[in-house]
């Protein structure tokens, strides 16, 4: 779990980074982006990060760290630190550097922060700004005792324009106006302006002592310096710290529990902490109380809301129906700004990440607006918008593959993507049925009953892979045939992130369809009971060679049940969606107990933007969302001893039958 200071769904987070030499090389490219590991006793500062996955490049980043005697700009100015005496929380973290002989404190705001620094001497002191990657410029103003910095670093071509415009404003009398060392450890010199590729500023600390607010900002130095005017303004470090404090609890007693043991409640808080930290808000408020944001598909500056840093494969299942649940304001938010990026762009988003980043299949934001569509969290002309974007991209191809759905057109041409026009065509096809199913919805609620009806047949275009001989969902060419040499343990070439048996079932939205082609329900649950009987052995198929997950699933061993992975998220449920809520809550309970904690190495595998660990969460209170888009919840038994959602006692062990709905829950 990685230790971000940062407010609830903010601009951004406050990290500190483990230097790449002291990670063993296995694990170097990992570490260089994710930028914390926990057997690492050394770190190089604390980054400013907006990143949402070690496996996507981080943006608009600067290190901040202090420094003593022999000062450095690269990696090589790490110092050890002991992290059993760090503070690290959501709202405060406190460091000590053993070179430099210094304390670090830093709490959070919304686009900003406060930062304090004390040496243990006044001898030497520096507070460098470092850069993490790519173009940097610096400029310190004496007269304003004031740094300015933009972050151009980005992983991602299609945001035109990108900067990160960084405001740092010091106590006056702490900077001096004219030591300050700029440059590159290559080429430094004595100035207080530098531009150039990871160039870095060495501020000159008069005394023991660095007191600073930082703002960011992705329009201007002006918008960075009104964001430090609404974050700061008439505040210490200490109202700041105590705000986030009171900021943070208010979100994570949203749901209250009384565990049964330490550990119990230790881990489900942790959860609730990761619950909040995505999507990444990326609007700001001007100085007339607009919001307004970067848009990076055009660079320009537009009015209204916008969020990033979200992979909508990972996150719909379970992200969005908790924030249905206790955080529907902001809930209505997102939705209005994925609807600004297809007014903006031309397309809804599918891994936004600043820019869009293509790097998940399927359009599953079908389901997050939706879900807050039927749940009535989307105003009609939001809701008209979405439908809109949503018709584009399940039936036309876009001519930039991270953007819509892959295969669109052949899969409309004959119900199913075959295996010749895309790879990972069943999931494509089990996808862009559930996605039509979700347009159904929101047309029907919109009254347009013709769409409707024509995306509720297309949502049955699951079956047009069904293979009855094996009973599994299978890839089909062109002409209508199965790909030969079937291995239902086979991962990736027709499925992603897993084989046959993970994925055939990804069908929430028609399960009695799906039973249908089983021979009926008891055989369809015979065929979930066989998945967790069989070992959890695989095939690198079409990979080539082992992924992660699955290890992951292995070392899980629940069967082929990959908890430890997305689309297994759903599978113990079938059984409560089919009526069994016993055989659920057997294996939900198993799987809580044994592989989630809160320990270091608390989730069996890739956590991805709260949707894991809400997985827990949901698990643990005793419902769980199968189908976003419904308004209903299926039930397994409760974990913890008692519930409480927004103050409202809840026992879901107080309702019979399979299902529970929302409105029984709010």
């Amino acid at each position: 779990m990685l230790p971000f200071t940062v407010f609830p769904t903010a601009i951004h987070f406050l990290l500190f980074s483990a230097p790449l030499r002291c990670v063993p090389l296995r694990r170097r490219p990992q570490a260089r982006t994710a930028g914390f590991s926990i057997p690492i006793r050394s770190l190089e500062g604390v980054r400013i990060t907006h990143q949402p996955s070690p496996w996507i490049a981080d943006y608009g980043t600067l290190v901040f760290m202090p420094q003593k005697k022999r000062i450095r700009f690269d990696e090589n100015r790490w110092s050890g630190y002991r992290p059993e005496d760090a503070v690290m929380t959501p709202s405060y973290m406190k460091l000590r550097f053993l070179k430099s002989r210094s304390t670090l404190e830093i709490t959070p705001a919304e686009r900003g922060g406060a930062l304090r620094v004390r040496f243990d001497d006044e001898n030497n002191n520096w507070f460098s700004v470092l850069p993490f990657r790519d173009f940097c410029r610096y400029e310190y103003k004496p007269e304003e005792n004031t740094l300015y910095a933009v972050a151009t670093n980005c992983g991602d071509d299609k945001a035109v324009n990108f900067r990160m415009y960084c405001v740092v404003k010091f106590s006056a009398g702490q900077i001096s106006a004219d030591e300050n060392i700029v440059g590159t450890d290559d080429s430094s010199s004595v100035a207080n302006n530098v531009q150039g590729d990871m160039t870095g500023i060495h501020l000159k600390v008069k005394g023991n002592s660095v007191d600073a607010f930082i703002s960011t900002s992705y329009i201007s130095f002006e918008q960075a310096k009104e964001n430090l005017r609404q974050d700061t303004e008439g505040k210490t470090f200490d109202d700041i710290k105590l705000g986030a404090e009171e900021l943070w609890e208010s979100y994570l007693s949203k749901v209250e529990i009384e565990a049964y043991d330490e550990n119990q409640m230790k881990t489900f808080y942790s959860c609730m902490y990761r619950a909040f930290l995505y999507p990444h808000k990326c609007y700001e408020i001007n100085e007339r109380g607009e919001k307004v944001h970067y848009a990076p598909s055009s660079g320009k500056v537009l009015p209204g809301v916008r969020y990033t840093d979200n992979g909508f494969w990972d996150t719909y299942r379970t992200c969005y129906p908790f924030y249905s649940l206790v955080a529907r304001e902001e809930y209505k938010e997102m939705c209005r700004a994925f609807v600004n990026d297809y007014l903006e762009c031309g397309w809804l988003p599918r891994w936004p990440s600043i820019g869009e980043r293509g790097c998940m299949p399927s359009t599953l934001v079908d389901a997050v607006l939706c879900d807050a569509a039927v749940k009535g969290l989307m105003d009609k002309e939001t809701m008209e918008l979405a439908l809109e974007g949503m018709l584009k991209h399940a039936n036309i191809n876009s001519s930039d593959d991270d953007y819509g759905r892959s295969g669109a057109e052949s899969y409309v041409k004959h119900g199913f993507v075959p295996l010749e026009v895309h790879k990972e065509s069943v999931n494509l096809t089990l996808d862009a049925a559930y996605g039509d199913w979700c347009i159904a919805e929101i047309a029907s609620l919109l009254g347009k009953e013709d769409i409707a009806e024509e995306y509720r047949k297309r949502g049955k275009n699951y079956k047009n892979l069904f293979d009855k001989e094996t009973g599994f969902m299978r890839a089909r060419h062109e002409d209508g045939s199965f790909r030969e040499g079937f291995n239902p343990v086979s991962w990736g070439l027709d499925y992603t992130e897993g084989s046959a048996w993970q994925n055939s079932f990804a069908v929430p939205h028609d399960m009695e369809g799906l039973s249908v082609l089983y021979g009926g329900r008891e055989k369809l649950l015979e065929k979930i009971d066989e998945l967790f009987n069989t070992p959890p052995v695989y095939d690198d198929g079409g990979y080539g060679c082992e992924i992660h997950e699955m290890t992951e699933m292995a070392a899980a061993d629940f069967g082929q049940c990959a908890i430890s992975n997305q689309p297994s998220f759903h599978l113990p449920y079938i059984y409560s969606e089919l009526g069994d809520v016993d055989k659920t809550s057997y294996w939900v309970e198993k799987m809580c107990k044994e592989v989630f904690s809160f320990e270091n190495d608390g989730f069996p595998g890739d956590e991805d933007n709260g949707s894991m660990a809400l997985w827990y969460v949901f698990s643990s209170i005793g419902i769980y969302p199968f189908c976003p888009g419904k308004n209903e919840f299926v039930r397994t038994k409760k974990l913890v001893k008692s519930v409480k959602i927004l103050g409202k006692e809840f026992d879901s062990d107080s309702f019979t039958g399979n299902k529970i709905s929302y409105g029984d829950i709010i």
